[in-house]
């Protein structure tokens, strides 16, 4: 058996999804997938068939509290470290003198701070949540639009994190690459290059993405925060403390004073997650291997991998489907 079977029969296989989202496939555009068979477009954006599955189930069922905190991302935006940073921020109390004793150092980001189209509700339609302490703090890739209505609905806040799209293309098509079959093979660079320029990657277009958020968070600032990866890792501090205020857990003057932010920036940083025995052969419910989410973390690091003009490609697509907005990615 190769090591990438048991994710073979856990995500990519396409048959195990919902009955409404078995309905729904034929009616929809499809595309090559990168990791799945094949991605399928839903109301604008584009998913593999069992994401899509988990996303109409969300729809349906999650129920949001007024207490809740989304972490919103496109894939392979920072997510990792921002579900670090952010359970280190809501859950401080607990763990303040202890840190040899905190749950980061035996349980993935990915755990502690869960999926909801592509981990609770990724393959099961009404997960419990009950065992979920409030403030309850999940994530998601979804499109602003396509968030539940009660999302919308109740008073719960919103964390989104963009990246420069050529650095998130090139995190995500490694990602995808490590995700696919064995027998299947690699995707190569410029095979994917197109289809990101079209949009055609899951939870894509980009673009589309990160508009719907800053749209979101210039009309409704006290619950959406938009924040940049590249802003977070020029000067982390300020930005841990601004997440903290927008959260309502604002840092005091002991903290301030104590090195709180210095100790959670230390805890989530790259060096000292990657170096942590769970990231470095744990696995997730879905049979993702935790070190998958761990490759460099760099800005800019794009460069390596790509030549200037594929990213002025990347540039010109983006500028073109922006245009008029005030938003620059």
């Amino acid at each position: 058996m190769t090591p990438s079977q048991p994710l073979q029969a856990k995500y990519l296989q396409e048959d195990d999804i919902s009955q409404k989202c078995r309905d729904l496939l034929p009616l929809l555009p499809r595309e090559k997938g990168w990791i799945t068979t094949s991605i399928y477009q839903y109301q604008g954006f584009w998913y593999p068939p069992k994401v899509l599955s988990g996303l109409l189930a969300c729809q349906d069922h999650f129920q949001a509290h007024d207490t809740d905190v989304l972490l919103i991302t496109a894939p392979k935006s920072g997510t990792t470290w921002l579900k670090a940073i952010l359970f280190c921020l809501l859950n401080r109390a607990e763990f303040s003198g202890s840190m040899q004793h905190h749950s980061l150092l035996t349980q993935s980001p990915h755990n502690l701070v869960p999926f909801l189209e592509n981990g609770l509700y990724f393959g099961q339609e009404i997960p419990n949540l009950a065992s979920f302490a409030s403030p309850r703090l999940f994530a998601s890739h979804l499109p602003y639009h396509l968030l539940p209505t009660s999302v919308k609905d109740s008073g719960c806040k919103l964390v989104y994190l963009c990246r420069n799209p050529k650095d998130t293309f090139v995190s995500f098509w490694h990602f995808a690459n490590k995700m696919r079959s064995k027998a299947t093979g690699e995707m190569p660079l410029g095979e994917c290059l197109d289809a990101f320029c079209r949009g055609a990657y899951p939870f894509g277009p980009y673009w589309d993405h990160a508009q719907g958020y800053y749209k979101a968070s210039s009309e409704m600032p006290e619950r959406v925060f938009f924040l940049r990866y590249e802003e977070m890792k020029e000067d982390p501090h300020v930005h841990v403390k601004r997440l903290a205020d927008f959260l309502g857990c604002p840092l005091g003057k002991q903290e301030l004073m104590d090195g709180t932010v210095d100790g959670i920036l230390r805890m989530c940083s790259f060096d000292s997650l990657s170096a942590l025995e769970v990231n470095k052969s744990g696995k997730l419910s879905t049979e993702v291997e935790t070190e998958w989410f761990f490759r460099k973390g760099e800005v800019g690091d794009w460069l390596n991998h790509m030549s200037i003009e594929m990213g002025e490609r990347i540039d010109r697509v983006t500028q073109e489907n922006m245009h008029g907005s005030v938003l620059k990615l």
